[in-house]
């Protein structure tokens, strides 16, 4: 998968030093994966939550931070949409 957005993550990072990381791993770990279907992603991402129009939000650092993303399976991208703490995510 190719990661459309790092700006945001790298921002976020910058702001939130915890999260640098989990971060880096989960941007490693999804560059070096093939989603084709939800099931993929809900496999190594238990607690990920899906939402319409192939959005996905995943739960960071044990639920402290939220990561928005948009899937296009078939193009094999993840476009970063939104990040932020837990209380910053019920506002989405």
């Amino acid at each position: 998968m190719k990661i459309i957005g790092r700006k945001k993550l790298d921002d976020f990072k910058h702001k939130h030093r915890d999260v640098c990381s989990q971060l880096d791993s989960w941007a490693a770990e999804v560059n070096n994966t093939s989603w084709s279907k939800p099931l993929d992603i809900k496999k190594r991402y238990s607690t990920a939550s899906f939402l319409a129009n192939n959005h996905v939000v995943f739960n960071i650092k044990g639920n402290k931070y939220r990561l928005k993303v948009q899937v296009s399976y078939k193009n094999q991208i993840v476009l970063i949409k939104k990040i932020g703490t837990h209380n910053e995510y019920v506002n989405w």
